[in-house]
């Protein structure tokens, strides 16, 4: 690292510090375990072939990874030489790499030889080997237009379900914080130095190593002095099996994965699995209920963004206990070093349980966006008083804990009436034949907007007039939707949120007419 950077204080150390004896087996994945000595060599290996391609501190470079061992390993590679690390999903195609290392340079590109074969981008590029974690130089580095800050980790792409997704900037000190404070909130204490040991507790991550949520919670499973067990690809079997295989007690999954084990005719039981953990996208607690009732397991919700710098509001143990089956779908609350407001459109605070804009100080959160010129960033225009604006909306219950209702950019104006999707998604979860449901607004000559819901059936064919009925039961008149329309499945993306622009764009023809 560069020397600005204090040793103590980088998240290259999480590596060092495990407390694993040399032959510990601490990487699990469907190319083989490594073992910790096995883990550094790889690294250090890689991280040569990075210098003498030109790579160094403060530089980016890029990494084409997925969800297996390469993502671990490159990342702490780019670390070794001081540089800055830009995750980019594997299954991208060439021009949308393309147009992500023109929005965001980088002087190197990492990647086997197939992912670079297929990049036309001209940047330096250096191909690895997953059999034997060796390294070679295909092109040196072509030196890219910034530099970053000595202490920059991290540049992650956000989701960008509703606009473009931004470059945001993390950092060790801050991320290793983020770290400590959810280690706090679960075990109510700080990490601790522990002697190695010949082997040591694993924690499952099925989530891809491009994402922020694959990235924080590998980082968090080394910073608890854990393993890492990686699904290259998600399916409830392969999960079941990894859970049996590790003798895994606790994991996180992303609200698509729960609703799949939730449906698989397959998985009878995912002992010896106690704890799941939902993240990336709020989950309902119809489906959190159901999963309960299903595998006897709880789910907890937590509650962070990419510019958040990580999970900012969890369950502990303490609120387990004394809440666990009362709050099922609640976020839990805010961590010790965080503050949370709910304010209105004029941006007074609210009461309990109403509803507003969530905002978050956090010392963890992002300190701007990577951009072309860093002066231009938009940072600032989501900050007030120090708190960022999530556009998230939600409510605090008298107990402090935070319920997540929807996003503001989702927000329906049914004649000046608001309509929340998730509020309405919760109530067609809960009939008996609808396995999942998203509600978007539609144009709307006479009221500007009116909610259209698609729904998934449990099996057949979805009864439009069994579901208005139905709504009409459980909302207000002016949150039943317009339109019910029956798919197969709704379109998400790789962290599990509904693309709900591809559902409103699936819609052909003029604005809808209501009587």
């Amino acid at each position: 690292m560069s020397a600005t950077v204090p040793p103590e204080r980088s998240l290259l150390n999480l590596l060092a510090e495990l407390p694993a004896l040399p032959q510990a087996q601490v990487l699990h994945s469907s190319s083989g375990s490594l073992t910790l000595d096995e883990l550094r060599a790889a690294v250090t290996r890689v991280a040569a072939e990075l210098s003498r391609a030109g790579a160094g501190p403060n530089r980016p470079v890029g990494g084409l990874v997925g969800s297996g061992a390469s993502g671990v390993v490159l990342m702490f590679a780019v670390w070794s030489v001081g540089a800055v690390y830009l995750p980019i999903n594997r299954r991208s195609t060439d021009r949308e790499v393309a147009a992500l290392i023109a929005e965001t340079p980088v002087d190197v590109l990492v990647g086997t030889a197939e992912d670079l074969d297929r990049q036309s981008a001209e940047v330096g590029m250096v191909e690895l080997d997953e059999t034997d974690w060796t390294a070679r130089v295909r092109r040196p580095a072509i030196e890219a237009a910034l530099a970053y800050d000595p202490d920059t980790a991290l540049i992650l792409r956000t989701s960008g379900t509703t606009g473009r997704p931004k470059a945001v900037l993390l950092h060790h000190r801050s991320t290793i914080d983020a770290l400590d404070s959810s280690l706090r909130k679960l075990r109510r204490r700080a990490p601790e130095q522990r002697e190695p040991r010949p082997s040591i507790r694993v924690n499952l991550i099925p989530l891809s190593l491009a994402l922020w949520s694959g990235i924080f919670n590998t980082l968090f499973s080394l910073r608890a002095g854990f393993g890492v067990v990686l699904l290259d690809r998600f399916t409830p079997i392969g999960l079941a099996a990894a859970l049996r295989q590790h003798e895994i007690k606790s994991t996180v999954l992303a609200p698509a994965m729960i609703t799949m084990l939730c449906d698989s005719t397959e998985v009878e039981s995912l002992a010896p699995l106690e704890i799941v953990r939902s993240i990336t996208a709020p989950l309902s607690p119809a489906t959190a209920r159901r999963f309960h009732e299903r595998f006897g397991i709880l789910v907890l919700n937590s509650y962070g963004q990419t510019e958040l710098g990580g999970e900012v509001v969890g369950w502990s143990i303490d609120d387990i206990r004394s809440h666990g089956s009362a709050k099922v779908g609640a976020a839990g609350r805010p961590y010790d070093d965080v503050e949370l407001r709910i304010v209105d459109e004029t941006g007074d605070d609210v009461g309990a349980n109403e509803l507003g804009q969530i905002l978050i100080s956090s010392p963890f959160r992002m300190r701007g966006y990577a951009a072309a010129d860093p002066a231009a960033s938009p940072a600032d225009n989501r900050l007030v008083d120090g708190f960022l604006r999530t556009g998230d909306i939600g409510r605090l219950d008298p107990d402090g804990f935070l319920w997540i209702e929807g996003r503001v950019s989702d927000m329906i104006n049914r004649g000046g009436m608001k309509v929340f999707p998730d509020e309405v998604e919760e109530v067609l979860r809960r009939h008996p034949s609808i396995q999942d449901a998203a509600v978007v607004g539609v144009p709307d000559d006479r009221l500007g907007e009116v909610p259209y819901a698609w729904a998934v059936p449990m099996s057949g064919h979805i009864d439009a007039a069994v579901l208005e009925t139905w709504c009409r039961e459980h909302l207000a008149a002016y949150k039943v939707p317009a339109a019910f329309i029956e798919v197969d499945s709704l379109p998400r993306s790789e962290v599990g949120k509904v693309l709900r622009r591809e559902l409103r764009a699936s819609l052909t023809g003029a604005p809808v007419q209501t009587q």
